[in-house]
């Protein structure tokens, strides 16, 4: 097991969101015109987490406020906590059983379960294809090419991984990374300081994940910010 180490002097995030913004603009959505994404939003509830699970849940309710919005889009919420406990949601396609569901999750010791995680998106996806994985936590204490191993064949089951790290832990880093780069997904960091930037970032990809570059472009002119930064980008693109 890796334990969780003390933060570390944060670089750019500047750069990190625009390279995060960069991957975003270059991922395929790989749906049929007359089926509906589906997104895992899935996400650390381990006792390291608690100072800010509050807001965190917050901006997750944002994003699938977001998704409905656009439409088209069904999300399974998976979250780890205690002692092996991981667990997931029915599939839904409105924004208030998730948003439910969140707020009665409470913060329990334990070991993480990204592993676990990665194997039910798999599983998921050879059921149905699964258009993107959203992951949020801060730490990984499993064996990286444990972790990677599943990572390799979501990427190629053409599931992107889109993976946010609250503060700044060199493992967890090291590894989201690279579970970002064998899924053509991306990374990025957050935190208190940056908790606006986070949801324009999520809600861009579930609107993404949802209606594609078309959709993506018509949200970022309605909301601005990192969103219309996002949809600049993709001009003269295609996926």
């Amino acid at each position: 097991m890796v334990s969780k180490t003390p933060k570390i002097v944060p670089k750019d995030q500047g750069s990190e969101i625009s390279a995060f913004l960069d991957k975003l603009s270059l991922t395929p959505v790989k749906k049929a015109p007359d089926q509906r994404g589906r997104l895992i939003f899935a996400m650390d509830a381990t006792m390291s987490r608690q100072p800010t699970w509050d807001q965190a849940c917050h901006l997750q309710a944002d994003m699938f406020e977001a998704a409905q919005q656009v439409g088209g889009l069904d999300t399974k919420l998976i979250y780890f906590r205690g002692h092996r406990e991981c667990r997931a949601s029915k599939w839904h396609c409105e924004a208030a059983p998730l948003q439910k569901a969140m707020s009665r999750i409470e913060c329990q010791g334990g070991y993480t379960q990204i592993e676990r995680v990665l194997k039910r998106a798999i599983k998921e996806t050879t059921d149905r294809h699964v258009n993107a994985l959203v992951f949020v936590g801060d730490a990984v204490e499993e064996e990286i090419d444990a972790v990677c191993a599943m990572a390799g064949k979501l990427g190629v089951m053409g599931v992107p991984c889109f993976l946010f790290q609250e503060g700044h832990e060199p493992y967890a880093e090291r590894t989201f990374k690279e579970i970002a780069r064998l899924t053509k997904g991306a990374w990025c960091r957050f935190d208190a300081n940056s908790a606006a930037q986070l949801r324009d970032l999520l809600q861009a990809v579930a609107v993404y994940a949802a209606g594609g570059r078309k959709a993506l472009e018509d949200y970022g002119k309605r909301k601005g910010g990192s969103i219309l930064q996002l949809t600049q980008k993709l001009e003269g693109k295609g996926h």
